[in-house]
């Protein structure tokens, strides 16, 4: 059994790559998937599982892309309601991978979809469990981003804390806690900069998981000062649902070079911004010979 959290630190996301004998199974993977396949390619095991723990707001999944690269199913809890083929399955339902299992524990709360994905190893032990935005290290997943007209933010607060207490915190202490997210991420408000924990620590020193704590204060603490989430997060649900187009083909249509005219129409019509990346000493050059051929340009027409 070999687990790999795969962290991009700008995103503070955490996806995972977990694999047993020639199977493998990727949590919540990113839109760009090579790297996934360059994993499964390099270990020589198959992709057999995408799992989904929800419907992601801050990042668009690869969970498509890696599918129709490698045939693999893509699962998600149940609650799921997706555009494409996707395995939509039942609270407590298992999969097989390698000698490993991952059991399904569908803890809504952030989302009504959401999802944790406990892996036992093969003796049965209670190894893992994969929580994406239902348990984060030091904090909870924000309850206002998955709202329905019939479905309040305090609603979804008291069905995290029934999650929580019900399917999350009666695991064994030693179990290993892998979430989602890290500190940055606005999926949270309390997050720590580690990425994993215990779920016995997490019991001791996260604010949400006190033991003594009422369904009301829970639903107090976890809304109390909650920001706006980011205008992109429903465009981003959307797609996470519906589908979208491949990130290659995006790639491919976009990396063309552009005219300095067909450049100034796009800019017009988008608002996109001109960035120079080039080596700051290299531009410094450029920059001198302009400088020189503008003056020059000057000293002909006073001359």
């Amino acid at each position: 059994m070999k687990i790999e959290q795969i962290y991009t630190g700008c995103l503070a996301q955490g996806a995972y790559f977990i694999q047993s004998e020639n199977e493998a199974v990727v949590i919540d993977p990113l839109r760009e998937v090579q790297p996934y396949l360059d994993r499964a390619e390099k270990e020589g095991v198959k992709i057999k599982y995408v799992f989904e723990t929800h419907f992601h707001a801050d990042f668009v999944s690869g969970h498509i892309d890696l599918a129709n690269a490698t045939g693999a199913s893509i699962v998600f809890g149940p609650n799921a309601k997706t555009n494409f083929t996707a395995h939509v399955a039942t609270d407590g339902e298992e999969f097989k991978v390698g000698k490993l299992r991952f059991k399904v524990l569908h803890t809504p709360g952030h989302t009504m979809e959401s999802t944790c994905f406990l892996l036992m190893d093969e003796h049965g032990k209670e190894v893992a469990l994969f929580t994406g935005d239902t348990l984060f290290i030091g904090d909870v997943g924000r309850p206002d981003l998955a709202q329905k007209s019939d479905v309040t933010q305090d609603d979804l607060a008291g069905l995290l804390f029934d999650s929580l207490r019900n399917k999350v915190m009666t695991l064994p202490n030693d179990v290993l806690v892998y979430p989602a997210h890290g500190a940055g991420s606005a999926c949270g408000k309390n997050m720590s900069k580690e990425t994993f924990d215990t779920l016995g620590h997490q019991k001791e020193v996260n604010y949400a998981l006190r033991a003594n704590m009422t369904k009301t204060e829970f639903i107090k603490e976890v809304t109390d000062g909650l920001l706006p989430p980011p205008a992109y997060f429903p465009q981003n649900v959307m797609m996470n649902k519906e589908g979208y187009e491949s990130i290659s083909n995006v790639m491919k249509r976009s990396n063309q070079g552009l005219s300095p005219d067909a450049f100034e129409a796009a800019a017009n019509e988008t608002g996109a911004l001109l960035l120079d990346t080039r080596d700051p000493q290299v531009l410094q050059k450029h920059l001198f010979r302009i400088r020189l051929i503008l003056e020059s340009m000057v000293d002909s027409l006073h001359g």
